[in-house]
């Protein structure tokens, strides 16, 4: 089934950057060879943990097609392409270079706040422009506006190609009314580290994940032992990271991981834009919780 390679522990890859904010694609190449080696499932280029927003166009294609050479066939790759312009997201669609790529993450329009039935014309659009296999992805928190159950639903019950979501909305109730009525071939994918098990259990399919990018070795088994029923062990493998999730988010996504990667020597602890590095205090305690964590 198209869905079956996006089960298990996907990683929203970051965009390192060099401290003249120019992209640092050797830094990439290792964050890339880090999360492969580490037993991850598939990876996601071009979301929101990648700074997406700030990159050019060519900076985006050649983010692409560094990550499809270095990931070389190894695992499954997701390419976010979604906006809040339904033509410039069919164009792109139309027109971009997809070799090697596997699915594409659309994320619900932002700042437009459409209503139901637009989401739903949207990204019927995009199903029927779309080369590839598509993961819907619903997060109210940045887009401010909450793609509902039934329209989620309806969405994969009128488009085969639709195969996916990566939910957001931290809203349990919801995503277990999605589990509950999808089809068995529709893949429900937590889209944060901290509910993943909750969703593992209620019936989801597993996580696309932040803090896989410096820990895949630890997400993955965390999230295979979930996939196979012993939520028990899972629980106390999450209960690891129970200190460390909230800090990583304490100041925005991906500062909190830009300074764990770049603690742990993979890329410079750069972010471009509006977006800003965390501030010392927290860097701070990132780092005294991460010397807490290798002793353990």
């Amino acid at each position: 089934m198209l869905a079956d390679k996006f089960i298990g522990t996907g990683v929203a890859l970051i965009t390192p950057f060099k401290t003249n904010g120019s992209v640092d694609f050797e830094a990439l190449k290792r964050v890339v060879n880090h999360v492969v080696a580490g037993g991850v499932d598939y990876v996601v280029a071009l979301g929101t943990t990648s700074e997406t927003p700030t990159l050019r166009v060519f900076e985006r294609d050649v983010v692409v097609r560094i990550i499809v050479e270095e990931v070389d066939g190894r695992v499954p790759i997701v390419v976010g392409v979604g906006m809040n312009s339904t033509s410039e997201c069919v164009e792109i669609l139309r027109t971009s270079d997809f070799s090697g790529v596997s699915g594409i993450l659309s994320v619900v329009p932002y700042y437009n706040k459409p209503t139901q039935e637009g989401l739903f014309q949207h990204f019927s659009e995009i199903a029927k422009n779309s080369p590839l296999p598509i993961i819907l992805y619903n997060i109210p928190s940045r887009c401010g506006v909450n793609m509902t159950a039934d329209t989620t639903l309806q969405l994969a019950n009128a488009y085969s190609n639709i195969v996916g979501i990566k939910e957001a909305s931290a809203d349990m109730t919801q995503i277990k009314d999605i589990i509950r009525l999808k089809s068995s071939g529709f893949q429900v994918i937590s889209g944060d580290d901290a509910l993943a098990l909750e969703i593992i259990e209620a019936g989801g399919s597993g996580v696309i994940s932040v803090l896989g990018n410096a820990l895949p070795t630890q997400v993955s088994t965390m999230i295979r032992t979930a996939l196979a029923g012993k939520f028990d062990l899972a629980q106390k493998e999450l209960d690891e990271f129970e200190h460390l999730i909230p800090l990583l988010f304490a100041e925005g996504n991906p500062a909190g991981i830009k300074t764990m990667m770049n603690n742990f020597g993979f890329c410079e602890n750069e972010l471009r834009l509006p977006l800003v590095k965390c501030s010392d205090s927290l860097q701070n305690l990132i780092r005294t919780e991460l010397e807490s964590f290798s002793k353990r």
